[in-house]
C-alpha cells in the first residue's frame, strides 16, 4: 500500500472520482439496461458530468446541469411541437437555446448543457424519421435518462462521501 501512496503522492481525489464513476455506472447500467431495457449511454454520460468527489461541487454541477437541461428540453419540445424538426431548424434552435442559457438563465456552470439537451430532443425525430408524437416521446425519454444520470451521480457522490470522506485539505482546495 505504501507504493500506491508514493505513486499518488497522497492525492486520492482521482481514486475517489474513479470509485464514484464506477459505482454510478454500475447502478445506471442495471437500472436503465436491465430494468428499463434501454441504452444507458445518455444516463451514463450525464452522470459523468455531474459526479465529483466533493459533494458541494457535485451538487453545484447537478443543479446547473438540471437547470440547463430543462431549458434545452423546453426549447427542443417547442421546436418539435410547433413544426417538427428539420436539419435547418436544428442550428437555429441550438443557437436560441445557447442565447437563452447565457442571457436569461445565466447559470454558467454547465451552460452548454442547454443546447446539448435541445439537440437530443430534436435529433430524435431527425435520426428516426418518426411522427411528431413519437419524436416527443423519444426526446422526453432521453431527457429523463439525462436527469436520472444526474440524480444517480449526485446520490453516489453523497453516499461514497459518507462511507469514504475526502480529507478536509482537499475540500478546502489546498
Amino acid at each position: 500500500m505504501k507504493w500506491l501512496n508514493r505513486l499518488l503522492k497522497g492525492d486520492w481525489v482521482g481514486i475517489h472520482l474513479a470509485v464514484n464513476v464506477f459505482v454510478a455506472t454500475v447502478v445506471l447500467w442495471l437500472l436503465v439496461r436491465k430494468v428499463a431495457g434501454l441504452d444507458p449511454i445518455w444516463a451514463i454520460s450525464s452522470m459523468i458530468a455531474s459526479v465529483d468527489p466533493d459533494v458541494k461541487l457535485a451538487y453545484s454541477n447537478f443543479r446547473a446541469r438540471l437547470t440547463n437541461a430543462m431549458l434545452g428540453c423546453v426549447v427542443g419540445l417547442t421546436v418539435l411541437m410547433v413544426g417538427g424538426s428539420t436539419e435547418w431548424k436544428l442550428p437555429f434552435a441550438l443557437a436560441v437555446t445557447a442565447l437563452l442559457s447565457a442571457y436569461v438563465v445565466r447559470v454558467k456552470v454547465m451552460w452548454r448543457q442547454a443546447p446539448i439537451t435541445a439537440a437530443l430532443v430534436i435529433a430524435s425525430s431527425l435520426e428516426r424519421h418518426t411522427s411528431k408524437l413519437s419524436s416527443i416521446e423519444i426526446g422526453l425519454r432521453r431527457v429523463g435518462e439525462v436527469i436520472l444520470g444526474c440524480v444517480v451521480g449526485l446520490l453516489v457522490t453523497w453516499l461514497i462521501s459518507k462511507i469514504w470522506p475526502l480529507p478536509e485539505t482537499v475540500k478546502k482546495g489546498k
